[in-house]
């Protein structure tokens, strides 16, 4: 196998920090739209369910039509950046037309499914060895993309929100092409296998793999629901862009917890390093009574250990996941884990927002460590062998 030019995975990572900017663009200008717009203040919940519904739409359809064996991956990539990027833009259009705001943000979900999943595979095609480190950082970068229209929303605290959405569009469509633009022709690769109902019954009938798609299915429970929390939790400390600055730092945050996971992995193994951010961030959830009412630099420094380990063990986890699959299942088993683990983010995600307005913080907050709990339970036989297993 060809080795890979140094600027594969910089550009890999930057395109997917760009692409994935679309991912919570909306979230960002929430507050703007519910004022202008007059939204209820679930539909911060309801929007981001509409993302996560089309991702699963995208990610189940892209890998049925074979979509990145029949095109090369860097067009595939480029051409959902651009379509994503219009989507995402063509909200500045309406008028408060409800309905259609949430067709947009399905198709901006949709259309991430050329992007996140096709940005892994452009690298595993390069790293075949040492794709867990790889792995690491590219996960980290989405969490750097998800971060960032908050940030954007901070800076730009006196632009108009479709000033906001403007930039995130056009970010995304900037990363789309330095991935076409920038990077060579993938190796030869094996062409991947058809996407087969079999891999559902080895999620569940081969232990080691059930272990870690478990253990991933109770990561994505707390996910995302907290990112779609982060912000009223932050509005009982701060106002205004105060907050959509610190929510940027948080989620971003996990950028570290990614990286310096993969890092760890290589000494401890990546199923002990999912098992102590599992366990961390469900005591952060078990501790979010206390922590409501603490000092401000420890609620701050909480939430910022809350941000880090939340979404470190996800490329642990899938990387276990690869490692225990059967070959000729690995993207199967892949694909339907990630379908059903963003199908369960908007179950959660629409129970807590719905249920936000009628219970306190305090009492709702510790409910997200139900995921990482359970997910740690099922990942026991991969972090702690049975005696006589290495």
């Amino acid at each position: 196998m060809s080795r890979a030019p140094r600027r594969v995975l910089p550009v890999i990572v930057v395109s997917q920090f760009c692409g994935t900017s679309l991912w919570f663009a909306a979230n960002a200008v929430m507050p703007d739209l519910q004022r202008d717009w007059g939204l209820p203040a679930s539909a911060a919940g309801t929007l981001t369910s509409a993302v996560q519904v089309g991702f699963v739409c995208g990610t189940l359809t892209f890998a049925l039509l074979m979509v990145a064996d029949r095109h090369r991956p860097t067009r595939v990539f480029l051409a959902c950046a651009l379509a994503g990027a219009a989507a995402n833009a063509s909200t500045v259009l309406l008028q408060g037309q409800w309905a259609a705001l949430l067709a947009l943000r399905f198709a901006v979900g949709f259309l991430l499914a050329g992007i996140y999943p096709v940005g892994m595979r452009i690298a595993a095609a390069w790293y075949r060895e040492g794709l867990g480190a790889a792995m690491g950082v590219l996960i980290g970068a989405l969490v750097l993309g998800t971060a960032l229209p908050h940030g954007l929303r901070a800076l730009g605290a006196s632009l108009p929100w479709q000033g906001v959405l403007m930039a995130v569009s056009a970010l995304a469509a900037l990363g789309g092409l330095a991935t076409a633009l920038l990077l060579p022709d993938t190796p030869q690769a094996t062409r991947g296998a058809p996407i087969t109902p079999k891999a559902l019954a080895v999620i569940w009938t081969d232990a080691s793999v059930r272990a870690s798609v478990f253990g991933y299915f109770g990561h994505m429970w707390e996910l995302y629901t907290f990112y779609v929390l982060l912000p009223l939790i932050l509005a009982t400390r701060m106002a205004g862009a105060a907050i959509s600055a610190a929510s940027f730092g948080i989620i971003a945050g996990g950028f570290a917890g990614c990286v310096v996971g993969g890092l760890m992995a290589r000494r401890h193994g990546p199923a002990r390093v999912a098992a102590a951010q599992l366990a961390t961030s469900g005591a952060c959830a078990v501790a979010s009574p206390l922590m409501l009412q603490a000092p401000t630099p420890l609620f701050i420094a909480w939430l910022a250990l809350w941000g880090i380990t939340i979404v470190g063990d996800s490329p642990q986890l899938s990387t276990l996941t690869a490692q225990n699959a059967p070959p000729s299942l690995v993207g199967s088993v892949l694909t339907f884990a990630n379908c059903i683990g963003f199908a369960i983010t908007v179950f959660s995600i629409e129970l807590f927002s719905r249920t936000a307005p009628a219970v306190s913080l305090e009492g709702l907050l510790p409910w997200l460590a139900v995921g990482p709990a359970f997910g740690l339970y099922m990942l026991k036989p991969l972090w702690r062998p049975a005696p006589g297993r290495t």
